[in-house]
């Protein structure tokens, strides 16, 4: 089953925390890590602790970090949650619909993170891009706006629905036939792609093919047609050395 990470970003109300980990602990799931959360404290805040209703052992599990890279480490695949889908962002699909095609056996992805923006704004453009499918959740059209642990929970319900439901659950990890994804192919987590992308940027510039003043839309784009390639980390070694290549081509310091 691949692991499970669910990614709170700029997260402003501290309840919402509690919410979140109490929704992710009835489905079965706990890794929880905050991006840059309004209080730092948020994890030991009264309000959080009580809207957790007794989900205490994944908010003291979770993490806070600075960045979204932080946050990626191990994630191969990772789902944005957007009302309305981004030009030049990834393909969007009903919660149902894409998480299907994530579950074993068929599942490509070592690890599935699922990001939620900010109560406020919701996610930003530039972390949309990053992602390989972004989740809509079917509402009324002249309501759409979910609560974000109401969102977390719809989620984590028709992710759980997705891996077989608790029926086939058993305590984590969990160790299948010998021969059970043994031939997949390991693929990059979130912060390799994210770490060759920018050393990509740098050498289109250093060649003159990337303006930076004027990027315009190129960099989500290949973004997202190195999200459909699903790299391996050799891949991503292999990208970088043409990067690399790029930049000594142009004169300039080796990265």
């Amino acid at each position: 089953m691949p692991a499970t990470r669910f990614i709170l970003i700029q997260t402003s109300h501290a309840g919402n925390v509690g919410a979140a980990a109490r929704a992710m602990k009835v489905m079965g799931f706990s890794d929880l890590v905050l991006v840059a959360p309004r209080w730092a404290n948020v994890l030991r805040r009264e309000e959080t602790i009580q809207r957790a209703s007794g989900a205490t052992d994944v908010l003291k599990n979770a993490r806070i970090v600075d960045t979204l890279d932080e946050a990626l480490g191990g994630m191969s695949h990772l789902c944005a949650t957007a009302m309305t889908p981004r030009d030049f962002g990834p393909p969007t699909f009903a919660p149902r619909e894409h998480l299907a095609t994530l579950a074993p056996p068929a599942a490509p992805a070592q690890g599935v993170a699922f990001l939620f923006g900010s109560e406020r704004f919701g996610m930003r453009n530039e972390d949309v891009y990053r992602c390989h499918a972004a989740l809509s959740i079917p509402t009324d059209p002249a309501f759409g706006s979910l609560n974000l642990a109401a969102a977390i929970q719809l989620v984590a319900y028709e992710w759980r629905l997705a891996l077989g439901g608790f029926e086939s659950v058993r305590p984590e990890p969990v160790e299948g036939p010998a021969s059970t994804g043994s031939a997949r192919t390991e693929l990059a987590d979130g912060q390799q792609v994210a770490g060759m992308l920018e050393h990509w940027e740098r050498a289109l510039v250093d060649i003159g093919f990337l303006d930076p003043a004027a990027p315009k839309k190129l960099m989500p784009r290949l973004n997202q047609l190195f999200n459909r390639a699903q790299l391996s980390p050799e891949e991503i070694h292999i990208l970088r050395g043409v990067a690399k290549a790029m930049s000594q081509a142009a004169g300039k310091p080796k990265l």
